[in-house]
């Protein structure tokens, strides 16, 4: 019965040898394909990642591109704005200088009919009495004389 049970031992033993032979190659082939599938994961990430950055770029591109349009489109429309106000207030100015010179001449005008009307009388007077228009003549060269030696 000895041999018997060494016998069952030694088959008890052989079979755990071979259980140990088959789970450690049962063990590597999980591990390989572990290592397959995560770089197999790591491969798809990295492609989406990269296509995902690429659309990212394109997206900015787009931007810059739209912004860059905007920008000139807004500083086409500014200077248009400046040219008009410019426009507009050239004309105002010019209508409210125009209207100052016409007003100007009229004044001028009016003072020198004025002048002409005032020194008419002065000689129509100086005619009507010319004793009276010497004495007024010697006052006016007294008080500029006065006035003279002050200063």
């Amino acid at each position: 019965m000895e041999q018997g049970s060494m016998r069952s031992e030694a088959k008890s033993a052989g079979s755990t040898q071979f259980k140990g032979a088959g789970a450690s190659s049962s063990v590597s082939d999980s591990l390989a394909r572990g290592k397959d599938a995560i770089a197999t994961a790591a491969s798809d990430a990295m492609s989406s990642a990269s296509s995902d950055l690429q659309a990212l770029r394109s997206d900015l591109s787009g931007l810059k591109d739209t912004l860059a349009t905007f920008m000139a489109e807004a500083g086409g429309e500014a200077a248009k704005s400046a040219r008009e106000v410019a426009s507009s207030v050239a004309g105002q100015a010019g209508g409210v200088a125009q209207s100052v010179a016409d007003r100007s001449a009229e004044l001028a005008s009016a003072t020198s009919q004025q002048v002409k009307t005032f020194a008419s009388e002065l000689e129509t007077m100086a005619r009507r009495n010319p004793i009276g228009a010497m004495a007024a003549a010697v006052l006016v060269g007294v008080l500029i004389g006065v006035m003279g030696r002050r200063s």
